[in-house]
């Protein structure tokens, strides 16, 4: 299985590389910002830089949104997997254009709210997982996740089946 990580940097990416007993099985490809610590944790890992910022800069959004594009057609992942921000709304829709599995990670700090990129994404999303039963109750179709990285990783491995 080939999955595409798509994430901000920051916090985003701290939260994908957090889920690494997952991905780290399968073969994979990054997309996310050139920061000095992106680069040194995906040192040896094939990664596509997006274009920063992406909060509300339309620009970027174009530019990533064509980025987009082309990168699905020329790896054509079996599952995009994402943390958030901005740069994942293209990568995610696109891609389920296309016939990829698209899964939704949301932050741990979204306790009564979607982010703005989850609720943008939502339609397109094959799963959405949230942190907090709070947050599943408005959104139905969210499943709860616990915060141990072993328990995701597990959670994740099914829904790519």
């Amino acid at each position: 299985m080939h999955l595409l990580l798509v994430c901000s940097s920051g916090g985003h990416f701290k939260g994908l590389l957090q889920l690494q007993p997952f991905w780290s099985r399968h073969r994979r490809s990054w997309v996310t910002f050139d920061t000095a610590t992106t680069r040194a944790a995906l040192d040896g890992e094939p990664v596509t830089w997006a274009h920063s910022p992406t909060n509300r800069h339309l620009p970027n959004l174009i530019r990533n949104a064509l980025l987009s594009w082309r990168l699905l057609r020329r790896q054509k992942p079996d599952v995009i997997l994402s943390t958030g921000a901005g740069v994942a709304v293209p990568f995610l829709i696109l891609g389920k254009v296309l016939g990829c599995r698209t899964v939704f990670v949301e932050s741990i700090t979204r306790i009564e709210t979607l982010s703005l990129s989850a609720r943008l994404v939502l339609p397109f999303l094959d799963v959405l997982y949230v942190h907090w039963p709070q947050l599943q109750l408005r959104y139905p179709r969210a499943e709860l996740i616990v915060a141990a990285a072993q328990q995701r990783s597990g959670e994740l491995e099914a829904v790519t089946r």
